[in-house]
């Protein structure tokens, strides 16, 4: 799957979102080493605390179904230029699926492309402990 076809299905993911206090709908798309493909979209809820990102929901997904290795990410928002994964999804991603490529984009076809890496240069990882 290309990075194109990959932000699609992130930008269709992200038509899920559930964002009524934010209204700020994201949508990712995260392909296997192995060519499967798992999406989230973020929901919220009115105690936010409890509120859990479009990453987390597909590398959820993707970890419950057994899946170990994962290529890229695409996530997809309706901000200019397009939003990164937070904190806490660099994390995650970070400790579960290494180095990998995160492409961002908008609704608009703004498009950018990185490594986990340059988002996040110093993780906290078994290294630390």
């Amino acid at each position: 799957m290309t990075a194109e076809q990959l932000l699609e299905q992130a930008v269709k993911a992200r038509d899920n979102a559930l964002a009524p206090f934010s209204r700020f709908k994201v949508g990712a798309a995260l392909i296997t080493s192995g060519g499967k493909l798992y999406t989230g979209c973020n929901i919220e809820n009115a105690s936010y605390g409890l509120t859990v990102c479009a990453e987390r929901v597909a590398l959820w997904k993707a970890l419950s179904e057994g899946e170990r290795s994962f290529l890229r990410i695409a996530v997809a928002s309706d901000s200019n230029p397009p939003a990164t994964p937070c904190g806490a999804c660099r994390q995650l991603l970070w400790e579960f699926c290494g180095d990998l490529e995160i492409i961002m984009g908008n609704a608009s076809g703004v498009k950018e492309s990185t490594r986990l890496v340059d988002l996040f240069p110093r993780p906290f990882d078994q290294r630390s402990l």
